[in-house]
């Protein structure tokens, strides 16, 4: 599936749950989508997460 056809799918898939339910669940689905998007970018070693937390400990150090 290319990105075209993905995005497409993801697009019917929120309106519908907007159509259905309501804009709230709409949002949560895109959340839970987004969550799953970053988790598989995670394990296929595509998104590396060690960058943001080294940030976010930058961050919190005293200066």
């Amino acid at each position: 599936m290319n990105r075209t056809q993905f995005g497409t799918v993801v697009g019917v898939v929120l309106g519908l749950v907007l159509v259905f339910a309501g804009f709230g669940p709409m949002l949560v689905v895109a959340l839970f989508g987004a969550a799953g998007w970053a988790v598989t970018k995670v394990l296929a070693g595509e998104l590396d997460v060690s960058s943001l937390t080294s940030m976010t400990q930058q961050r919190r150090s005293p200066r």
